[in-house]
């Protein structure tokens, strides 16, 4: 099992996963600016603190890794390995999503979540941007 992780290295791997300022979501960042669009990020007086917030329109993106949040890829599945813990800690976090997207909306927000498989597509992804952005509802 050559692919197999101590706890030690496992441990230093999973410290450098970050929250913010991930590449998925600097691509999208990098996108809706080249198309002329102007965002705040992370407010953290909304709920979830959206990665990318434009007050004026009333609409927000949160680009989502497929793994923490349980996106439907092959990327979204719970380990096999200490499915006891990750099980309720991702399983926390789909739940934390649905009530923050329900509080944003019930706000008057516009809500998209962007999947980080969904990037790899990157005309798809201008696309489904450039219609959430620029369309009313």
């Amino acid at each position: 099992m050559a692919d197999t992780l101590t706890p030690e290295r496992r441990s230093a791997n999973m410290a450098k996963i970050r929250a913010k300022h991930t590449k998925p979501e600097m691509l999208v960042r990098r996108m809706v600016h080249g198309m002329g669009f102007r965002y705040r990020l992370h407010r953290k007086d909304l709920p979830g603190k959206p990665d990318l917030v434009f007050g004026p329109r009333r609409k927000v993106i949160f680009v989502h890794g497929c793994f923490w949040h349980l996106h439907k890829c092959r990327d979204g599945r719970i380990p096999a390995s200490r499915r006891d813990y990750w099980e309720p800690k991702l399983l926390r976090n789909t739940q934390r999503d649905a009530q923050q997207q329900a509080a944003l909306q019930a706000a008057g927000w516009q809500v998209l979540i962007l999947w980080e498989c969904e990037t790899k597509d990157q005309d798809a992804l201008q696309n489904r941007l450039r219609d959430f952005l620029q369309n009313e509802k």
